[in-house]
């Protein structure tokens, strides 16, 4: 397995710009395919497995639709990006959609709607500007607070499952928790993996029946468009947190990532935004996963081995296939997953999710994180606490309120 450290390059003279990434024949020329490769597209199954069988349990996500367009846009990202650049949920409208238990079609519309933004955004160039005004201290409450409702969601359904010892139990809970813990480190068995096979594993065991389902069939999204009501819904609830998360993590993060471990191979932030932008406005009227790029899915499959746009391509064939082959079987199989199995595997996205928060450590940036955090989980509300941190982050900026204490000379 190769060191997972930054591509090194050679310090660039003064006045010079920096290569240019390939385009393309280039790109796919650039793309390897090998076991570091294979490995490497694993890396953001963490994620990226919890939120799918979550919102097709829970929600009644058709996981036929889900997969068939996240190897698609695996695919499509693979052409376009000679990095391996990760296609993830949207985990603020993911997070919503478990938590307040959104329709599909209110799911479909966020998605459809924040692709919609950050597609004109990119066009036109402002999305440095969301950037700008946007503090980091406020997304990064609002991160905070999705991935401590996750993790709430996953234990209330650990506990919801009244058993102590059973097939799906709190024991069954504590074994999945201790087996993502022993595996936390492991850069070539995701853990996220390992407890999608074992609850897969115990629902045919608890609901023998469900075997029979499994059968190789022939399964193509089907046209299912949300009506003008689910726009309305879900702006507020879901769409409005998911702006800055995908401003910040899908497009600016992720850029400045690919920059530091592709230093010749680095990701546009106008390029990234359109392909953001694009994914959902066609996935949305099929039933797909809301979805992006991020840097947490970047990060984590170059962790795991991933150096090109190889692993991206493999991970897109191989979701494509299990879609359209297996996803109508797989759709009865999530609805028998064990709920204290799901509920570690959501608990722990949560964990994730929020450990991003740590690097807010002044004294002001921590201070509107938390009131961001806590307006969302107290009111119930995470657009209205998006507005609360928002507010209070500009009348810091503007000096109308003062948090640190003013700095004194000595004389």
């Amino acid at each position: 397995m190769p060191d997972p450290t930054p591509e090194p390059v050679p310090p660039p003279q003064a006045g010079a710009d920096l290569p240019a990434a390939p385009r393309g024949w280039a790109i796919l020329r650039a793309a390897r395919l090998n076991r570091q490769e294979i490995a490497g597209s694993l890396g953001d199954l963490g994620t990226f497995l919890p939120l799918l069988v979550g919102m097709a349990a829970q929600n009644g996500l058709s996981f036929a639709s889900a997969m068939f367009f996240a190897g698609f846009f695996n695919i499509v990202t693979g052409l376009l990006f000679p990095i391996p650049l990760a296609v993830q949920p949207m985990k603020a409208i993911a997070a919503v959609a478990l938590t307040e238990g959104l329709t599909v079609p209110q799911i479909m519309a966020a998605g459809v709607t924040v692709s919609t933004i950050i597609l004109v955004l990119g066009l036109t160039g402002l999305i440095g500007w969301i950037d700008r005004i946007v503090p980091r201290s406020v997304v990064r409450g609002l991160q905070l607070a999705l991935g401590l409702s996750l993790l709430i969601k996953g234990m209330q359904m650990v506990t919801g499952t009244h058993h102590w010892i059973a097939p799906d139990s709190y024991l069954t809970g504590l074994l999945a928790a201790l087996t993502v813990l022993v595996l936390f480190f492991s850069r070539t068995v995701p853990a996220a993996l390992v407890l999608f096979a074992g609850g897969i594993g115990l629902a045919i065991w608890i609901t023998p029946d469900v075997a029979h389902s499994l059968r190789i069939g022939f399964t193509l999204p089907a046209w299912s468009p949300p009506h003008w009501a689910d726009f309305v819904s879900a702006f507020p609830r879901a769409a409005l947190p998911q702006i800055p998360l995908t401003t910040l993590n899908s497009v600016v993060a992720v850029c400045a990532l690919s920059a530091d471990l592709f230093p010749s191979r680095r990701a546009q932030p106008r390029r990234v935004a359109v392909s953001v932008g694009m994914m959902n406005l066609v996935a949305g009227w099929f039933g797909g996963m809301p979805m992006c790029h991020g840097a947490g899915g970047l990060a984590g499959q170059y962790r795991f081995g991933a150096r090109t746009n190889g692993s991206i391509l493999f991970l897109g064939v191989a979701k494509m296939a299990l879609g359209v082959l297996l996803g109508s079987s797989l759709m009865v199989l999530c609805r028998a997953f064990p709920a204290s199995v799901l509920g570690v595997m959501l608990g722990f996205s949560g964990i994730e999710l929020a450990l991003v928060c740590r690097d807010q450590t002044r004294r002001t940036d921590a201070f509107i994180m938390l009131l961001t955090a806590g307006a969302c989980l107290g009111l119930n509300n995470v657009a209205l606490g998006f507005v609360l941190g928002l507010g209070l982050a500009s009348c810091l900026r503007a000096g109308w309120l003062r948090l640190e204490r003013p700095e004194t000379s000595e004389h």
